[in-house]
């Protein structure tokens, strides 16, 4: 029904922005999926505002407790949105196979990443998201650039501009 609508075509998915500056992510406070999540981010990029908005992951509350977590996200002045949970049965993960989450992320405006389970789990959310990632921790790292990467960039992108300079001094010094 979904893909019917065209909720699952790449056409409609958004860029995720390469240098977010503040990252919203809807998991559990509690989870193992929230430590790494936030070992990664303040390893590699100590400068990314990280907002987590809490919601349960598994169990009969979980879809509305989700859907709820999202719209307060969506409501937030985030770059991206991280939805997801660590592994689990396919039971633990069903929540994010409810209907209602995958029309509340395929509207969005801000680009949301699904990070649920593991890399062989799959459900929805992962298919109508801008972008999947395999685990909590992978979507982590998408989003938080590493600061010694974004180092490195600068550096060449310096050396780049320096000899730019220097060729163009060079040549309007021999013009004149």
């Amino acid at each position: 029904k979904l893909k019917l609508e065209g909720l699952f075509e790449a056409s409609r998915k958004k860029t995720i922005p390469a240098y977010p500056q503040h990252v919203a992510d809807v998991t559990s406070p509690t989870g193992a999926a929230i430590q790494d999540i936030l070992n990664i981010m303040n390893r590699r990029a100590k400068n990314v505002e990280l907002t987590i908005v809490p919601a349960l992951v598994q169990g009969p509350q979980a879809a509305a407790s989700l859907n709820e977590a999202l719209s307060q996200a969506l409501r937030l002045p985030v770059d991206v949105i991280i939805i997801g949970r660590g592994g689990g049965s396919m039971e633990d993960l069903w929540s994010f196979n409810d209907e209602k989450l995958a029309r509340l992320i395929a509207s969005s405006n801000i680009p949301v990443i699904s990070a649920v389970g593991h890399e062989i789990d799959f459900t929805i959310c992962d298919f109508v998201a801008d972008l999947r990632a395999p685990t909590p921790s992978a979507a982590a790292e998408l989003v938080a650039k590493s600061s010694i990467e974004i180092s490195q960039k600068l550096s060449h992108a310096n050396r780049m501009l320096m000899a730019s300079i220097q060729k163009i001094l060079k040549f309007k010094s021999q013009n004149l």
